[in-house]
């Protein structure tokens, strides 16, 4: 638990596809407000919203206009450094408009797009390059887990994005079992816990004690105000990936207040 207290947790919304850039300004407004009037420290908890690419430059904008403590993600990032791509968005277009984190290996990418793990660790090899940090997202299906168990394919996945990444760099971990996301079913706490000490486990194998110590592993899948106090008791989980609640200004500002039901609760 002491180790914990040295990671500051992560709240992240991943807005998918929606919101245009004017719809994307109200909200982070809206959530900037929120966040205020609960007197939110970000020092104790980081914000961060991760908008589709035609919202970032909006986004932030605003940030910095208004000198806001919201950090700014990017959703996916392509593996080349330029060229004859069409469609793609480099790690260094993001990395020009002060984007911080990447989400790469989100299920939605691995399972619409047939992403490789390969492909996973390229990418999160180029958001490094770029000075960003690659968010590497991680889980199993419900045929994985009967199949292999809770962590395996986790472990698996995130062992294969590492071998792109070069020793010593900056990563967040995001475990997502396919089969909570969206479906209003959040895994257990404790299911949380199991798996992202597993991936805690693989870190220290892979980079050694010291990063593990400090990677922060995120729990995602139908995260609620209601539920998230109970992820972020346990000792190996260090922030929440927040989809469609994070499109809720109030909603999502009590997601990052989760101190507050710590406490209560």
């Amino acid at each position: 638990m002491s180790e914990q207290t040295t990671r500051v947790p992560l709240i992240a919304g991943n807005w998918k596809m929606n919101l245009d850039h004017l719809q994307a300004i109200a909200l982070v407004q809206k959530l900037a407000w929120a966040l205020k009037d609960a007197g939110h420290n970000y020092g104790e908890a980081e914000v961060a919203v991760f908008p589709p690419f035609t919202d970032l430059r909006s986004v932030q904008t605003l940030l910095d206009a208004d000198r806001l403590s919201i950090t700014l993600g990017a959703q996916d990032v392509s593996p080349h450094e330029k060229g004859a791509f069409t469609g793609d968005v480099s790690a260094e277009m993001l990395a020009k408009l002060n984007v911080a984190y990447v989400i790469v290996g989100h299920s939605e990418r691995r399972q619409g797009h047939g992403e490789s793990d390969e492909t996973v660790g390229r990418k999160a090899r180029a958001v490094h390059a770029n000075g960003m940090v690659p968010m590497i997202c991680v889980g199993e299906t419900a045929g994985d887990l009967e199949e292999h168990g809770a962590a395996a394919i986790p472990v698996a996945q995130l062992g294969a994005a590492l071998e792109q990444l070069p020793e010593g760099a900056d990563f967040i971990v995001a475990y997502e079992p396919v089969w909570a996301i969206g479906s209003g079913r959040a895994a257990t706490a404790e299911q949380a816990q199991q798996v992202a000490k597993a991936l805690r486990d693989a870190v220290c194998e892979l980079r050694g004690d010291e990063r593990a110590a400090s990677t922060r592993i995120l729990y995602g899948g139908s995260v609620s105000s209601q539920n998230v106090a109970g992820f972020l008791r346990q000792p190996d989980v260090d922030g929440a990936l927040v989809g469609g609640a994070s499109l809720q200004a109030d909603e999502f500002s009590r997601i990052a207040q989760f101190r507050k039901h710590v406490v209560a609760g």
